[in-house]
């Protein structure tokens, strides 16, 4: 089923994020440790992506096997980073074969520790030419591409922002699903700023509860423009320890999601870190066992 379609069909959908892991030994673990969260019937997952083909193979085991063996609606994400068009042409069509209808686009990272994001000869620029490619090539795939509540690292005109944003769209895109935001404004203005921009397709919110204190520099340190407001930094310093510290990153964006859902987000996406804890530990704070029934 294509996203846009569990959108339509949905007041609300709730969904899942994975990495898969670097040897095929942790991607067995991972596997067998997805069945909490998938006890929770989420309305669809997704899969991340390696530059330069650091996981690109353990990306598409895990999604073949995970569309094979479950129920579930299965996202890949798919990069421009370090590949042709015929690379990612022949990635496409191996998808398509193997029942995958839904891919998120994305211009990607650069390989490795490479300066800055730099184009294949035989490749794509920008995530709206990959956009433009799939719907070309693959008419019915289901498209995701990414939004940025706080502004792309790398786009500090806002203004040029949105339009990169709506030429995305324009290609071809079915809806926005968002990097991480800590602050419900953000999120909100992002909305509104899309729409006064003319893109109307469905925006989902990209939740991560913050679990530890290197997680979260970490975070930082990658320069992924992510905010940490001032109240949710008094709430972590006093924070005891490691334990105390996740409880407030789990109150935190638990606290998040209530306040989307009761102002009509179409859609939240977890990314879970390839953990289960925390997005259990919201599941319960907001007194429900499925997606099913956040979904009614």
């Amino acid at each position: 089923m294509h996203i846009a379609e569990i959108l339509r069909n949905n007041r609300i959908s709730f969904s899942f994020e994975f990495f898969p892991p670097r040897d095929r030994a942790a991607s067995e673990r991972l596997f067998g440790s997805m069945s909490d969260l998938v006890a929770l019937k989420p309305a669809y997952v997704s899969v991340t992506y390696g530059a330069g083909g650091s996981t690109r193979e353990l990306t598409r085991e895990l999604v073949i096997r995970l569309s094979r063996e479950t129920d579930l609606t299965v996202v890949s994400h798919l990069t421009c980073a370090d590949a042709s068009r015929e690379e990612i042409g022949g990635i496409l069509q191996d998808y398509w074969s193997n029942g995958i209808r839904n891919i998120m686009a994305l211009r990607g990272d650069p390989p490795g520790a490479a300066p800055g994001f730099v184009r294949h000869l035989q490749g794509f620029s920008h995530a709206a030419e990959l956009v433009a490619f799939i719907r070309e090539r693959f008419p019915k795939m289901g498209i995701g591409v990414a939004g940025y509540p706080e502004g792309h690292p790398e786009t500090p005109n806002r203004l040029v922002e949105l339009d990169y944003l709506k030429r995305k769209v324009d290609a071809g895109a079915d809806y926005i699903c968002t990097q991480i935001f800590f602050d419900n404004r953000d999120f909100y203005d992002f909305r509104e700023r899309c729409e006064l921009a003319g893109i109307t397709v469905p925006i989902i919110a990209g939740i991560m509860p913050l679990t530890t204190g290197k997680g979260m520099k970490r975070m930082a340190e990658l320069a992924l423009g992510v905010r940490f407001p001032a109240r949710l930094l008094r709430a972590l310093a006093r924070a005891e320890d490691d334990g105390h510290f996740e409880m407030v990153g789990i109150h935190w964006a638990t606290e998040q999601v209530r306040d989307l859902i009761d102002n009509g987000v179409c859609g939240i996406h977890f990314y879970t870190l390839n953990r289960s804890r925390a997005t259990l530990r919201i599941y319960d704070a907001l007194g429900v066992t499925s997606s099913e029934r956040l979904s009614r």
